[in-house]
């Protein structure tokens, strides 16, 4: 099958870089999703607990899940098809596993995040609007973007927001290491190589960079951008590489961040994502300097707020997918994609309204569920990219097999310990 798809004349424009930059769209949307909950909090978290314990820690992940997602990439050019339809095609039982997973992610994912965006969107409102109500304006936002313009919509949103966030983050970062470590020179912290510290971990590795499922928006994504313009095997690996890659050197970036302004000052890290939120436009504004207090808040809340319409438009397309599959009907039908992102919102919304106490245990149970669930479809994943009919030119090298299978074996080793500790637990 060739790795082009056919586009009326007058949309081949561009060459070279400039045709690569324009071709960035689904890898940059899917750091957009990565960064939100993965990143801004647990990283920055795991430097301002921990320090520099667990950069290694953050690298290896991330390398080790590299050729799982980047299996999205290679399927759906290789093939035309989406991951959705390969886990299809390897068993309707792994589809309906996936199914159930995307809902409890997407709904539980779709809830904090809009909860983070109302907290920041706080800030610039005014009197003092209840959060359900912030969070209400929020998703009336985020719907009204997706059904106008779903793919070009995000993917234009999504480069924006993603260049503000990287040049205010590495701003901080360099204005905090020039100041110096806030930790007094003979501070001692908590190590993070002890059974206690090991369920935080787990946590942080479950959604570094990002929930597993994400690589099957992604494929979503690729084979929504191939109906808009020329995509090529060079151009669509390039493409996620910049947003892989990227994630990658933010969360190392964000937990400098932790590490430089709040380790060792004694610093009561909030328990809530939303007070979280507030605390980091707090540390932003220390660094750079109070006068930036409500550009970074405006900042962050672009950074969650792109997070939350990628979240609900990825997990609602992959929904909108996996049920036409199932049903055997003609795929991409916008309407499915619609009514799914409603049924997403509405449970979303139920869960600020009745439920926000709960939010955070259900946050932790997601993640720790990603966690446990990403070493069966990073498998899944890689069994398709190597039984699958592909192009010499995406099809897996040695040395990306042998990565395959050093990952495999990190991911089901952390989760044998994982088990063990729960059982001791």
């Amino acid at each position: 099958m060739s790795d082009t798809v056919s586009i009326p004349p007058q949309s081949r424009q561009g060459s070279g870089i400039k045709q690569l930059i324009k071709s960035l769209g689904p890898g940059i949307m899917m750091a957009s999703a990565a960064v939100g909950g993965s990143h801004l909090v647990a990283s920055t978290k795991a430097g301002a607990i921990y320090g520099w314990q667990l950069a290694a820690i953050i690298l290896l992940v991330n390398l080790f899940k590299y050729p799982f997602f980047r299996a999205g990439i290679q399927y759906t050019m290789g093939t035309g098809k989406s991951l959705v339809e390969g886990y299809d095609q390897l068993g309707r039982g792994y589809l309906w596993v996936f199914s159930g997973l995307n809902l409890l992610s997407g709904i539980v994912n779709t809830a904090a995040l809009l909860l983070f965006s109302a907290s920041l969107l706080g800030y610039f409102m005014p009197g003092n609007l209840p959060l359900p109500v912030l969070s209400a304006i929020v998703l009336v936002a985020c719907l009204a973007i997706l059904m106008a313009g779903h793919y070009k919509a995000l993917d234009g949103l999504s480069k924006v927001i993603m260049s503000v966030l990287v040049i205010a983050t590495i701003s901080a970062v360099v204005i905090a290491a020039g100041n110096g470590s806030a930790a007094p020179a003979d501070y001692q912290g908590p190590s993070a190589w002890t059974l206690a510290s090991f369920g935080f971990i787990v946590v942080m590795m479950g959604w570094m960079p990002a929930p597993i499922e994400i690589s099957c928006l992604t494929s979503l994504w690729l084979k929504s951008q191939r109906k808009e313009q020329t995509v090529t095997t060079r151009s669509a690996l390039f493409d996620f590489n910049v947003g892989y890659i990227g994630t990658a050197i933010l969360a190392v970036v964000f937990l400098s961040l932790g590490a430089l302004v709040l380790y060792g000052t004694g610093t009561e890290l909030k328990a809530s994502g939303i007070g979280f939120s507030h605390q980091l436009v707090s540390m932003y504004a220390s660094t750079i300097g109070e006068w930036s207090r409500y550009l970074i808040a405006v900042i962050a809340f672009f950074c969650i707020f792109g997070s939350t319409i990628t979240v609900i438009d990825g997990y609602s397309r992959a929904l909108a997918e996996a049920q036409l599959v199932i049903q055997k009907k003609p795929l991409e039908q916008n309407s499915y994609i619609n009514a799914w992102m409603i049924v997403v919102s509405v449970f979303a919304m139920a869960i600020i309204l009745f439920f926000t106490s709960a939010l955070m245990p259900m946050m932790d149970f997601a993640m720790i569920l990603a966690f446990m669930t990403t070493p069966v479809f990073a498998y899944l994943n890689y069994r398709l990219v190597s039984t699958a009919s592909l192009p010499e030119d995406l099809k897996l090298t040695k040395s990306m097999k042998l990565l395959s299978w050093a990952g495999l074996t990190y991911l089901y080793g952390f989760l044998a310990i994982f088990i063990w500790w729960k059982w001791l637990m």
